[in-house]
């Protein structure tokens, strides 16, 4: 993770926002060790500390951040011969909309400072870690709009970059959606706020059961093109879908991207992000519950993050067993 500070996008909120990453850490650091980035170590660590995280499960790291979104410019891990490796993609802000001179480079500071033991390679291809969803078997779920997206590899079609994929994170297949978009979200329709993989050939997804809402119409097609996906033993997946949040307004009444499909699977629990919003965030709960079974189900405050734009699994890279020190 990377901390927000007054050289991101968060210095008008910063009171609001710190906590909602203290919180995340802290969650997650009951489960596993925390690696995090900051330009001031020190002003970090005092935060967490005050707000009660155990810090001998955070390690930071000295490093200048333009923003928080690690999910996509965070090393993306990959197993060769049961050996991680970390691949680190280009990262341009998301198809050359916002900064981020700092952010494309931090994986790269972190192995040089041995923050992270495996080989590192760095890869030309833009791809954001939000941009792909992996059930880790060969199967990459992806969106046309982000991955085919002009202003990140526009010198590749469609049949190339499947072939990118697998080559690079062992593809075997790769579903396409063709439709699904948030208002309000930068990524051109990151997989992660649509849909995801979870265990038992089963797949979660954001729904839409509002005739009025603006959204309904796309997200009708996005369940029909879900319906038709098979798993790799033939059967149609199993699909559980989401309720849909309460509309997000920022103070210029621009629609922000509220999504429960933006959870976060960790070891022994799921993290997903609630919106003050208690009968859907309720529900969601209670969905991602069912598909992750024997797992703990922790609920997060997340609707300080809309206000960029993004969620709780934007902020946050996983890093496999193998890869810390």
């Amino acid at each position: 993770m990377s901390w927000p500070h007054e050289g991101t996008d968060w210095a008008y909120m910063l009171d609001d926002i710190k906590p909602v990453f203290a919180d995340i850490i802290k969650q997650i650091s009951r489960f596993e060790r925390v690696l995090l980035t900051a330009p001031v170590a020190a002003s970090a660590a005092k935060y967490l500390a005050n707000a009660g995280v155990e810090m001998s499960r955070v390690t930071i790291h000295e490093i200048r951040n333009n923003d928080t979104w690690a999910r996509d410019f965070g090393p993306i891990t990959v197993f060769f011969n049961n050996k991680p490796t970390l691949l680190d993609f280009g990262f341009n802000g998301w198809g050359l909309k916002f900064p981020a001179y700092h952010d494309n480079i931090i994986s790269r500071h972190l192995k040089q400072r041995g923050a992270l033991l495996p080989n590192l390679n760095t890869i030309g291809l833009i791809m954001e870690g939000g941009s792909i969803e992996s059930d880790g078997l060969g199967t990459i779920m992806t969106t046309s709009e982000c991955l085919l997206s002009p202003n990140r590899n526009p010198q590749l079609d469609k049949s190339e970059i499947e072939q990118a994929l697998a080559s690079l994170v062992g593809a075997k297949r790769v579903l396409w959606l063709n439709h699904g978009a948030l208002a309000g979200d930068d990524t051109d329709s990151h997989i992660d706020t649509l849909a995801r993989f979870c265990p038992n050939n089963t797949i979660i997804y954001q729904g839409c059961d509002h005739p009025l809402d603006e959204h309904f119409e796309q997200f009708k097609l996005m369940e029909q093109e879900l319906k038709s996906f098979v798993a790799p033993d033939g059967s149609h997946y199993r699909l559980i879908a989401l309720p849909w949040p309460k509309a997000q307004f920022d103070e210029q009444a621009h629609r922000l991207p509220a999504t429960y499909a933006n959870f976060l699977i960790i070891n022994g629990a799921v993290l997903v992000p609630t919106y003050r919003d208690p009968e859907n965030d309720n529900t969601a709960l209670e969905r991602i519950a069912q598909a992750f079974p024997g797992r703990e189900t922790i609920g997060i405050d997340c609707l300080s993050l809309l206000e960029q734009h993004g969620s709780l699994h934007c902020v946050t890279m996983q890093l496999p067993q193998g890869v810390l020190p």
